[in-house]
């Protein structure tokens, strides 16, 4: 049975399940079911990405099960795909708030779609870990750029570090690697967009560019003739763009068409293999992502063989090392609940995960795994991709704060 609680202010339902947790559910005689949770968009246009963010949490849960890494526990994997809407992504957390066996969510892709979990995660006190999230208001709070951080949702965690770092790094190589003076900054209005095309005007103009126009367009957009005419007026050395794949490949290849023969630049949103199959004229974009890539970290040689021998038939993509790392440190936060209850799950076994994430720390696929007191991760590598020959080349890798002039 569940009690629903209404919360009218932010209409989320607070879901406490009752009765005891499921025991025996491996079949096995002696182990006990735990169930992590996982939303993403595994249909529609961004399911490239979201397909890479399901595969890899398995990856992690099979693998676990597989070398018993936390014993008398075995994991389960409970997929769920939110179509990258918020409405959806909040029905989904919802759902999984109300099984008992759920100790934790992997995910989502979108930042707009975990504004609408967070409430929800907080509520059920149900750890919420996105391996893609980069939107600085969902840990450090909407004041976040008056350095008024507070974090307003214990819950939550990432393993991708925030616009603010990564929005900064964008603007800097644009400046004093790609040596562009003049940029037309597009955005499509999303809340991961909109904070991403914001950091890069900030940091841009800080080094001393100048920002020669400015256009707010709709995700779903796919005719750009006005955006081109107005673009191509401005000459600018580069085009920056916030927002995703499905509409900045078509923008980038309507621009060169158009005449705009610069770069287009954006963010991980923008980096992914379906990028180039959209734009014909993609090659020279550049788009920057999370953390190192994966084929060049010593740590990520396991994590791959493992994935090409599991047999998916997607790509793990661009956060497929960070999921697995998201899906792990669950595992991890676990295995320290269980350790300190002599061995069994205990009744409050999600808020115990809770407090064990804020400690969780170990080598990851991505490196070292670890959160700060608002929940980011504290690894702030970002590289800068682009477009040469049909794939995408990394160019060049560093953690923000220790980005120079060299």
């Amino acid at each position: 049975m569940l009690i629903l609680t209404t919360a009218l202010a932010t209409g989320a339902l607070t879901l406490t399940a009752c009765g005891s947790r499921g025991e025996d559910k491996s079949g096995d005689g002696s182990k006990t079911t735990v169930v992590i949770g996982l939303d993403a968009p595994t249909t529609g246009e961004l399911s490239a990405l979201g397909l890479g963010i399901r595969n890899s949490a398995q990856l992690a849960i099979d693998n676990a099960n597989k070398t018993g890494e936390v014993k008398g526990i075995t994991f389960k994997l409970e997929a769920l795909d939110d179509k990258a809407l918020p409405n959806v992504g909040q029905q989904n957390t919802t759902k999984l708030a109300g099984d008992k066996d759920v100790l934790g969510i992997v995910g989502p892709l979108n930042s707009g779609v975990a504004q609408s979990m967070q409430q929800v995660s907080k509520q059920n006190n149900l750890t919420l870990i996105s391996p893609a999230n980069t939107t600085p208001d969902l840990t450090q709070g909407p004041a976040w750029r008056k350095d008024k951080r507070v974090r307003q949702f214990p819950t939550y965690f990432r393993t991708a570090t925030t616009d603010e770092v990564q929005g900064a790094f964008d603007g800097q190589y644009a400046h004093e690697k790609m040596k562009a003076k003049t940029a037309y900054v597009i955005d499509d209005q999303k809340t991961y967009g909109v904070g991403l095309a914001s950091s890069f005007k900030d940091q841009f103009t800080k080094l001393g560019g100048k920002i020669v126009g400015t256009e707010h367009v709709s995700p779903d957009d796919r005719d750009f003739k006005a955006v081109v005419s107005k673009v191509k007026s401005k000459k600018p050395d580069l085009v920056f763009y916030g927002g995703e794949y499905p509409a900045s490949g078509p923008l980038s290849q309507q621009l060169k068409d158009g005449g705009v023969t610069v770069p287009l630049m954006g963010g991980d949103g923008m980096y992914s293999g379906d990028y180039i199959k959209l734009n014909k004229k993609a090659q020279g974009d550049y788009a920057s992502s999370v953390g190192k890539p994966v084929e060049e970290l010593p740590s990520a040689k396991k994590f791959i063989a493992d994935y090409k021998a599991a047999g998916f038939k997607e790509a793990y993509e661009a956060y497929g090392g960070s999921t697995y790392d998201a899906t792990w440190a669950l595992i991890q936060a676990v295995k320290q609940v269980v350790a300190d209850n002599s061995g069994k799950l205990p009744d409050d076994a999600r808020a115990k995960v809770v407090e064990a994430m804020n400690k969780v720390t170990f080598d990851g696929v991505t490196g070292k795994v670890a959160f700060d007191k608002y929940g980011d991760t504290t690894n702030t590598m970002i590289t800068a991709y682009q477009v040469d020959k049909g794939a995408w080349k990394s160019r060049f890798s560093a953690e923000f704060k220790k980005f120079d002039k060299s």
